[in-house]
């Protein structure tokens, strides 16, 4: 067994990783690198930044090209998103061409949200593909032999993510990129626990798996416990002449389920307004899984969001705007709205609910940060961080590894130093580093007799 770690082991973002089982090769993820994109939008045509060669000029991408100096590419049988965030799935659309006998394989919901991207951008895939639910499982006969792989549901922030255990001669590959270990989930179950323990009597070779906040001593709190918040958040907006918005990762369909329950209280008409909430909401629709559906209304086109936001103007106590922009991504709605160039003006005492935390990256930060400082000399009250991750803490990965009890552990999911972490972890749990735990940098093979 011979793993590439090709993207996601030295930065948050453009995950991928291929395993080779003697004449084929597997890969898993292809997300891109959102902080390079946010970052050129201040430059660039919406036009001018989506196609391959940009998106490799700056960083955008994986640099999955690792893989034909190794002889791989031409051996990539398939390719298997685990869940349907854009580092994970993102950069499909511009590398699969690559691929071209590779069959993509991801549950339904992962795979609805593929093809909202592909509608948007007008980019029309040929490989094959294959929509596997939870708890599935299916068998690939390849040259290596008969490869079965297990899709076992798990936590984490948006819809029908799994955890991918592919079975070969050579042992087991588990993939567990993200997660957290969530006993009380608003939408959907909690991890399947006996499953994982099954595979680990059974035996794990090597586990890849989410380390991005290994350095938090903490089990990350059920979303549960973000509805709760996003509950006291609402209820704290007293004045109903006041504009209220709030801001939350588009692809949370749990917590927007939450805002739009809480919201409903408000007695305010609810709208969701731009491209990227339009894209996952709908996608959750096309799949059954969008409780909230015939309570809000959904907006996406310039101009329809232009003439709405002016009635808001008019009338700033009868809706409750949801909106892109929580990290203050150029050209989002609530970056606009900020840089006053919508019709709504905020005002004093106006409300801005940020249900998200800043991403871990210093171009999210100094955007936030910037954002921020408008919205306070607006005299804007601004409740920031109502929310819980989707990433496991230390106590999260802690519970993973002593279930599964791989022979090896690799960290990925973060920068070397927000892996080191995870490192350490496993030393208390009895690996040696360098021989049973791994910090791999990107375009590394590891070799597993």
């Amino acid at each position: 067994m011979e793993v590439c770690t090709i993207g996601g082991f030295e930065q948050v973002g453009k995950n991928m990783t291929a395993v080779k089982i003697k004449n084929d090769v597997f890969i898993f993820d292809a997300g891109i690198y959102l902080p390079a994109v946010i970052e050129i939008q201040e430059e660039e045509a919406h036009e001018h930044i989506y196609n391959e060669k940009n998106l490799r000029r700056i960083g955008a991408l994986p640099d999955d090209l690792v893989l034909d100096k190794h002889g791989w590419t031409d051996k990539v049988r398939a390719i298997i998103i685990g869940h349907a965030h854009l580092d994970h799935l993102g950069a499909l659309p511009y590398l699969v061409h690559r691929y071209p006998n590779a069959e993509i394989i991801a549950t339904p919901f992962t795979m609805a949200v593929l093809d909202e991207i592909l509608e948007g951008e007008k980019i029309h895939l040929k490989n094959r593909r294959r929509t596997v639910k939870e708890d599935s499982t299916y068998v690939f006969n390849g040259s290596s032999g008969q490869i079965k792989f297990e899709f076992i549901h798990t936590t984490h922030s948006t819809l029908q993510c799994v955890f991918i255990a592919m079975h070969t001669s050579e042992g087991t590959f588990f993939y567990a990129l993200d997660f957290k270990l969530d006993n009380y989930p608003v939408i959907g179950d909690p991890p399947r626990y006996n499953k994982l323990r099954e595979l680990g009597r059974k035996g794990v070779k090597v586990l890849v798996l989410d380390a991005l906040y290994s350095g938090t001593e903490r089990k990350t709190p059920s979303e549960r416990i973000a509805r709760n918040m996003v509950e006291d958040a609402m209820a704290s907006v007293r004045d109903r002449n006041a504009a209220m918005i709030v801001t939350t990762f588009s692809s949370h369909i749990s917590r927007l389920k939450s805002i739009v329950d809480f919201g409903k209280r408000t007695g305010r008409k609810i709208v969701f307004i731009g491209r990227s909430l339009n894209k996952y909401v709908t996608a959750a629709i096309k799949v059954g899984q969008c409780p909230f559906r015939k309570e809000i209304i959904m907006m996406k086109y310039r101009n329809q969001v232009d003439a709405f936001l002016k009635k808001v103007e008019k009338e700033r106590g009868k809706y409750l705007v949801v909106c892109t922009g929580h990290q203050a991504e150029p050209g989002s709605i609530l970056d606009r709205i900020v840089k006053d160039e919508t019709h709504l003006k905020l005002r004093e005492d106006d409300n801005i609910i940020f249900c998200s935390s800043v991403i871990p990256d210093p171009v999210n930060i100094n955007a936030r940060d910037r954002m921020d400082k408008r919205l306070k000399k607006k005299g804007v009250r601004i409740q920031n961080d109502v929310h819980v991750s989707g990433h496991g803490g230390r106590e999260d990965m802690r519970d993973l590894v002593k279930i599964l009890m791989p022979n090896h552990v690799i960290p990925a999911h973060g920068t070397l130093r927000q892996e080191t972490p995870m490192i350490e972890l496993a030393s208390e749990l009895g690996y040696k580093f360098g021989e049973t735990s791994h910090l791999s940098p990107n375009g590394n093979i590891l070799r597993f007799d």
